[in-house]
């Protein structure tokens, strides 16, 4: 079993910056395959960025604007997020896959976080 804990989400003015963290249990972080995803109200789960032990991956929506990294040490993996824009408002989820390659699809995740509020006003 693994356990996520996010942390990091708040309120910012759109053009600002957050950094969410997450931090997984288990011997074996370096090996996992982690992602971010989010989730707005009425909306579905949506892939925002994940990150294996050597490649990251961006929805076109953050390409150049979010930076998802890792520190195996810390079994931890963040994603540092700048010029934010209202449409970043959701709940953002950080999704771990042991043992496996990466993926953009929110079924293919074993193990989920309880969630972060990010909430960017205009």
């Amino acid at each position: 079993q693994v356990q996520l804990v996010e942390s990091g989400g708040g309120l910012v003015q759109a053009g600002g910056s957050l950094r969410l963290s997450c931090a997984a249990s288990g011997r074996t972080f370096s090996l996992y395959a982690m992602a971010w995803f989010r989730q707005a109200p009425g909306k579905e789960r949506d892939f925002v960025a994940a990150i294996s032990w050597s490649s990251t991956y961006y929805a076109d929506s953050v390409k150049g604007r979010f930076t998802i990294s890792r520190d195996n040490a810390k079994n931890t993996v963040y994603l540092q997020m700048n010029s934010l824009k209202p449409e970043d408002t959701a709940v953002y989820y950080c999704a771990a896959r042991p043992l496996a390659k990466v993926t953009t699809s929110t079924y293919q995740y074993d193990f989920w976080g309880q969630g972060t509020q990010v909430t960017v006003s205009s």
